[in-house]
């Protein structure tokens, strides 16, 4: 961009770009996303239970993305664990946010300027892992443009879209959690970076690569950063998405009055079915009591049995009298 060249920003995307990631960005992706699933309902329970359990979910939140994007290219899902020093990197991580004395790491992790760093840090190295999964999908699909969007967005986001498996592992299921149901801001700010490096390396957007890569990265930790401080976890582009929504997916279908008919005919039908029963139900119980309040009829020749006392003790007085 010649807007970065003028600003003298140039150095600092070149710079940027030849960021090495291994051991401390990596290492604040593994904090972070650990406490992420220590956050969970029932994850902290599961771990005293079943700590296998607990370092697998683990593992699927710090490799999820390299895994996803393995299965999507045929590849060996459990090549992302090949790298041993990675592994133990994220398993000593693991073992600290869950198990140290007196969670003395999860208390200082969860300190916000210090988790503010980390979360900065993790929002950077979503940058390599969507450019990443883009360039590995380019090699083997060169004008495969959708195919390097959905690998790069897996790449990125794929602790989060495979959250239904790792919620399994720790003997949960939610299938209503889906992230396609309901893409969360980790999933959407992936979406969008994986759809921009895609052009990028399709040519189709006019960018060089490392420039692309320090306004996507700026742009995420800023954005990130400011959720934290404000509390707010509302997506910057929700007035977008809502404009988009109404206007594409909400408008006036043929079949829209039908579907209306029929939706309320069914309430009315329910409507009539419920006030009938209760109708039914309120004329029985009626019936019921009517039946307790009421004497039993004296059998064909035989008096009540009130008639009978009544004139016992009349014939008691006029004997004693």
């Amino acid at each position: 961009m010649d807007l970065l060249e003028l600003l003298h920003l140039d150095e600092l995307s070149h710079g940027l770009a030849n960021l090495s990631m291994f051991p401390y960005f990596e290492m604040s992706h593994y904090v972070v996303s650990i406490m992420a699933l220590r956050e969970q309902p029932g994850a902290l329970e599961v771990s005293r239970v079943s700590p296998l359990a607990c370092w697998f979910s683990s593992m699927l939140f710090c490799f999820g993305g390299a895994v996803l994007s393995g299965i999507m290219l045929a590849e060996p899902p459990v090549a992302p664990l090949s790298n041993s020093t990675s592994v133990l990197l994220a398993s000593i991580v693991w073992y600290l946010v869950f198990y140290c004395p007196m969670d003395l790491v999860y208390c200082c992790a969860a300190l916000l300027p210090l988790r503010l760093v980390l979360s900065g840090m993790k929002e950077v190295t979503r940058t390599w892992k969507v450019l990443g999964g883009v360039t590995q999908a380019h090699n083997k699909y060169k004008d495969g443009l959708l195919v390097m969007i959905a690998v790069g967005w897996a790449r990125g986001a794929g602790g989060g879209l495979i959250s239904n498996f790792e919620q399994l592992v720790r003997g949960v299921w939610k299938p209503e959690t889906n992230e396609l149901l309901k893409m969360s801001y980790p999933t959407k700010i992936t979406l969008i970076g994986a759809v921009l490096f895609a052009l990028q390396q399709t040519h189709y957007l006019p960018v060089q690569k490392h420039h692309l890569m320090l306004v996507y990265t700026t742009f995420t930790v800023v954005n990130k950063s400011r959720m934290m401080l404000t509390g707010s976890s509302t997506s910057p582009f929700a007035a977008i998405e809502s404009v988009i929504y109404k206007t594409l997916f909400t408008g006036c279908s043929p079949y829209a009055a039908i579907t209306g008919e029929m939706t309320k005919s069914c309430i009315d039908d329910s409507a009539r079915g419920r006030k009938t029963s209760t109708a039914s139900t309120k004329e029985s119980k009626l019936n019921g009591a009517a039946e307790q309040r009421s004497p039993a009829s004296p059998a064909n020749g035989q008096s009540s049995p009130v008639e009978t006392k009544e004139d016992s003790a009349a014939r008691n007085g006029k004997k004693t009298d």
